[in-house]
């Protein structure tokens, strides 16, 4: 894609041998260090707004790329019931191991451990697919594009929420804080991206996150979450 960004320094790990190496070690740590449920906290708002989007019924499929400890799979589970299954995909082992616990009980759900497009999901089955600050990790963004649109049933939705986008100047610094690997596209670099997949672009968005009284406004509240939803024609 023209409109990506050079890639920043990639840590200890060669990324030529595996390429998620760097971006797994880091939420590993995260896991670890009880940052998996601080994400559900601090990624809510904007996961919902997108979430919503998906519009799931009884009986649909439910997939969560890059799940963390599962929370969305959670929101899905009621909604898609006992007829539909709801399903969450990460490559860091301790996340998928907190999905599992804080789902238990629950017969509808299931959580895998892969970096995707690696996976062994059946292709065109799901109604719905969902995705919160994930795909610029990813090392092939087209190519998984590409998959997420052959994992889609026609007429299913793809909801894309992402803080790291160039219209956000605030986020610029963080593949050299995080010492990851990001892909940073523009609202128009992530529009033609859906589009060159073949997902048809229902709606984009800037979504701002409503400010606590007395808090100074931040990028959240002024630049807000990049929700960007696609839909596979019928």
């Amino acid at each position: 894609m023209s409109d990506q960004a050079p890639l920043a320094s990639n840590g200890d790990r060669d990324v030529r041998q595996d390429p998620h190496a760097r971006v797994r070690d880091v939420f590993d740590d995260w896991a670890t260090r009880g940052r998996a449920e601080g994400m559900e906290t601090g990624h809510a708002f904007g996961a919902r707004a997108g979430f919503e989007r998906l519009e799931l019924a009884p009986g649909d499929h439910y997939l969560d790329l890059g799940c963390g400890n599962g929370y969305t799979v959670r929101w899905a589970a009621p909604l898609v019931g006992d007829e539909g299954h709801a399903v969450g995909i990460d490559l860091s082992p301790n996340m998928v191991e907190r999905a599992r616990a804080a789902s238990a009980g629950l017969g509808n759900v299931q959580f895998d451990e892969s970096a995707f497009p690696q996976h062994c999901l059946p292709r065109g089955s799901f109604r719905g697919i969902f995705s919160m600050e994930v795909l610029y990790y990813l090392p092939d963004l087209d190519g998984a594009l590409l998959e997420i649109a052959r994992l889609l049933m026609p007429g299913g939705r793809f909801a894309c929420v992402v803080d790291y986008y160039r219209e956000n100047a605030d986020s610029h610094s963080w593949p050299d804080d995080l010492g990851v690997p990001m892909t940073l596209l523009s609202m128009a670099g992530w529009r033609a991206a859906f589009e060159t997949a073949g997902l048809a672009v229902r709606e984009q968005t800037c979504v701002p996150w409503p400010l606590e009284p007395g808090a100074e406004p931040g990028w959240k509240h002024t630049q807000g979450s990049l929700l960007t939803v696609g839909e596979l024609p019928a």
